[in-house]
């Protein structure tokens, strides 16, 4: 009897220490891919509306920009820039549109952002009606001129968007990576789609 117990307690044991060691594989190739391969976002506001509703979830991927630099057109997750104003302690992020790139000059004039003095044709994902003002930064017809790690970025929904016109370009640094993939609702899974310029 005691040497049939001894066995059941063997075999229990062996059972546990195989399932801790699954949790631990199984928790260690999360972290690995959270930390370094693609992080879930949820869209929180109407900046990106109609192109991207409030509630919507997105995988960011956060390799690309290690091996690559982010491109027009891009929509970007990055750490919201000081002058965003997040409450304290919210370590907020932002999803925006890329616009200008480094190096290149950036204006806002008639409602159309310039880079490098051509018009940007934004047709692909805004409406003929949709207005964009210049914001504080760009305000006056103001030419700013991207350092070599700056990006000028902007929301879809531009008369409801704080935005590189309200507050200036985001670095490099602060961006967390390219948002690729719209996985909730699943009515909308999928990739997103990619946005080519003329320039």
């Amino acid at each position: 009897m005691a040497k049939f117990m001894l066995v059941i307690l063997k075999s229990f044991s062996t059972l546990v220490l195989d399932f801790i060691e699954t949790i631990v594989i199984g928790l260690s190739l999360f972290l690995v891919v959270y930390l370094f391969l693609l992080q879930p976002h949820q869209v929180n506001g109407k900046s990106m509306f109609p192109n991207f509703e409030s509630g919507d979830y997105l995988l960011t991927d956060k390799v690309s920009y290690r091996v690559g630099t982010p491109q027009r057109g891009d929509v970007v997750v990055f750490h919201a820039p000081p002058a965003a104003n997040c409450p304290e302690g919210t370590g907020c992020d932002f999803i925006k549109r890329v616009i200008g790139l480094p190096g290149e000059t950036v204006r806002v004039n008639d409602s159309t952002i310039f880079v490098n003095n051509q018009p940007v044709d934004e047709s692909q994902y805004l409406a003929d009606t949709v207005v964009t003002d210049a914001g504080n930064f760009t305000a006056n017809n103001r030419t700013i001129t991207l350092g070599p790690d700056e990006y000028f970025v902007s929301g879809d929904n531009r008369p409801h968007s704080s935005d590189s016109r309200a507050w200036g370009p985001i670095s490099s640094e602060s961006i967390v990576g390219r948002a690729f993939v719209r996985y909730w609702p699943v009515s909308t899974l999928g990739a997103l789609p990619k946005v080519t310029y003329a320039f």
